[in-house]
């Protein structure tokens, strides 16, 4: 949203009031929110063009506003939330982001991402996606292949938290299987409530809770109650039927706002959170539960993916490579010593991500003179 509506110009508006959107630090600070993740996404149309500078740009953006600002303190490690500011995480929302590269991965995780969900709406080369929006990347039986088992493998080396909002059922089991440390569903709701394919059925909750995972539960009025409209006894209900299958100890809350356009009434922006527990407190939920769905839950995974990291201290990063076969993207630069003649001689291959021909041209009379000269 700061980048559609500003251009992320940040220098142009007061994050303590922000028009046309959900979140400001007066409705955070209204809500009593102490921590926020904050999606550094971008397009899936950005896939195999240029996600991981978008991804760059956001980031920037994030750590700007997490520095720039004293009710924000920007936070990497489980230790630096619950300090009296309001804690931002960055997080990653679509595996799309690292164009396939462990190093981008790593590089990333050094900006401080801290979360990346493998999937967003489209599939990336090595992980299949709830959503059959975009039609790329389609295969068959094969929803997380080997190199996204070693995407998942760094992050646990790494310490950041696997996400599985937006990734398939298919995906997410073979992520729950193949995982060291637990995983969240950062926003995602209950299937057997409304049967959305972005939700979680029991059968994967019950996986999910063997993995000592995380789901928060996502607000979207479409995820709720399967409509435009709903409410927040709608919302409760979701809550109570995980409560049910798997406990109040594996649920938190994920509002999705700015990534969705219609919430509950009485649920319209993030200053309205309490709302939501006076709810739940009417159905008899205990202070226990609630302090774990409000902080404890996701403290705790937080903590014990950062333990399966110091675990696994002693490994080296990761040098898989996927196959370019697998990758399918014209925008990789194979590397090798151009040759003038082949694209003089093969003027389809010039058309590779649409650069100009003039400008191709230009770039072989330059090597031909170099060429020369040498």
């Amino acid at each position: 949203q700061l980048r559609i509506r500003h251009n992320n110009c940040l220098s142009r508006i007061d994050l303590h009031n922000v028009s046309k959107v959900a979140t400001d630090i007066s409705r955070l600070q209204a809500g009593h929110v102490q921590t926020q993740m904050f999606a550094v996404y971008v397009l899936c149309g950005a896939q195999q063009k240029d996600a991981v500078r978008l991804t760059l740009e956001q980031i920037d953006v994030v750590r700007r506003m997490c520095t720039e600002y004293h009710e924000f303190e920007l936070v990497t490690s489980v230790q630096g939330i619950d300090r009296g500011k309001i804690a931002c995480l960055i997080s990653i929302e679509g595996g799309h982001s690292i164009d396939s590269s462990l190093p981008a991965l790593r590089m990333f995780y050094q900006l401080g991402v801290r979360s990346m969900s493998l999937t967003h709406s489209c599939n990336t080369p090595w992980a299949e996606s709830s959503s059959d929006f975009y039609n790329v990347f389609q295969r068959q039986n094969n929803s997380l292949t080997p190199f996204g088992k070693a995407v998942v493998e760094e992050m646990n080396r790494l310490g950041m938290i696997v996400d599985l909002s937006h990734t398939s059922w298919n995906t997410t089991l073979a992520v729950l299987n193949h995982s060291k440390a637990p995983v969240i569903f950062s926003h995602s709701s209950s299937y057997s409530i409304c049967n959305h394919s972005r939700n979680v059925p029991d059968s994967l909750l019950r996986e999910l809770k063997k993995n000592q995972g995380l789901i928060m539960v996502n607000l979207h009025s479409q995820f709720i109650s399967c409509r435009d409209m709903a409410s927040i006894s709608h919302v409760a209900d979701h809550f109570d039927h995980i409560r049910k299958v798997i406990g109040a100890e594996s649920i938190g809350i994920g509002g999705d706002y700015e990534g969705a356009t219609s919430f509950p009434q009485g649920l319209e922006d993030v200053s309205k959170y309490p709302a939501l527990i006076q709810e739940l407190m009417k159905r008899n939920w205990t202070e226990y539960e609630l302090a774990g769905v409000l902080r404890n839950n996701f403290l705790r995974v937080f903590d014990k993916v950062e333990r399966v990291r110091d675990q696994l201290r002693s490994n080296l990063p990761s040098e898989v490579q996927i196959p370019l076969e697998e990758v399918q993207n014209p925008c990789r630069l194979v590397l090798r010593r151009p040759d003038p003649k082949s694209l003089l001689s093969n003027p389809s291959s010039r058309a590779e991500c649409g650069l100009p021909d003039l400008l191709i041209l230009a770039t072989v009379l330059m090597l031909s003179r170099l060429i020369l000269i040498e």
